[in-house]
């Protein structure tokens, strides 16, 4: 009786075949659509129209502001948040931290009505301030993904550096900036990448708490509904081909997790 026998190549197969099915083949479907007009002809009408149309553009600038916006704030709540829980010598640390993870275990839309409703309490109208209002539920929402990437990497740092540098005549302030800072730069990257790529599309924060069309992925969702399928396939494309620049452009900042200072939670 032959014994069964698994090579990298074959326990490879279940996760190509998935890669298979639900990436590449709906990428090409997306593909087909951006570049096709009605009648399944080549066209750049599609791309075109994406640069040409104040809608789209307006659109894409609105969302970038948002998610800028969002990215910025959370990293400045988020930094000394996770600096007081890595540098604290607490002995419930790791209670303070699950505090900060609890609400991701709460359903969304319970958390985002919450929300709104508090909201409503102090401005009374939602209406008056949509882009705060969206801000502030997805600085909510996106909170502990920038503040867990930040704290794995301070928490990691190598304590004989600041002790070092003091015994070299550096005070804190000149420490943190020197030492702390720019080797946290991993985890703040790791941060921002996971916080603001989200909010770039998360239509749903801004659906719940105010009606609104003003951000790409409700765009994407009015051009199917609508069935111009070409429309929305091409800006879904181009809202792919900026997450990509995006990532290619932070990831020179990740570290192998090995070398003990690795930022990146994911």
């Amino acid at each position: 009786m032959q014994t069964l026998k698994f090579s990298r190549k074959t326990l490879g197969i279940p996760y190509a075949a998935f890669l298979t099915l639900f990436v590449a083949a709906p990428l090409l479907v997306l593909i087909y659509y951006a570049f096709t007009n009605g009648q399944g002809q080549f066209t750049l009408k599609n791309l075109t129209g994406f640069f040409t149309d104040p809608n789209t553009l307006g659109t894409l600038c609105y969302s970038f502001a948002i998610a800028l916006t969002t990215t910025c704030v959370a990293l400045l709540i988020a930094y000394p948040t996770a600096y007081f829980l890595a540098k604290s010598h607490l002995k419930r640390k790791a209670v303070l931290v699950m505090l900060f993870v609890m609400p991701m275990w709460i359903n969304f839309s319970l958390r985002i009505t919450a929300l709104k409703e508090i909201l409503t309490v102090i401005e009374g109208n939602l209406a008056y301030y949509p882009f705060l209002n969206a801000v502030v539920g997805m600085t909510y929402d996106f909170l502990p993904f920038m503040i867990l990437p930040i704290y794995n990497t301070i928490s990691r740092l190598d304590e004989s550096l600041i002790e070092a540098a003091k015994d070299l005549g550096a005070d804190e302030r000149s420490a943190f900036l020197k030492i702390t800072l720019p080797l946290s730069v991993p985890g703040i990257v790791s941060g921002v990448a996971m916080v603001f790529l989200p909010a770039m599309t998360n239509y749903v924060v801004l659906d719940m708490l105010y009606n609104s069309t003003y951000i790409m992925g409700s765009l994407i969702g009015s051009y199917f509904s609508a069935y111009n399928w070409h429309g929305g396939s091409m800006i879904a494309l181009i809202l792919l081909a900026i997450i990509v620049v995006f990532t290619l452009l932070t990831s020179g900042f990740e570290e192998d997790n090995s070398n003990g200072v690795g930022g990146a939670l994911l």
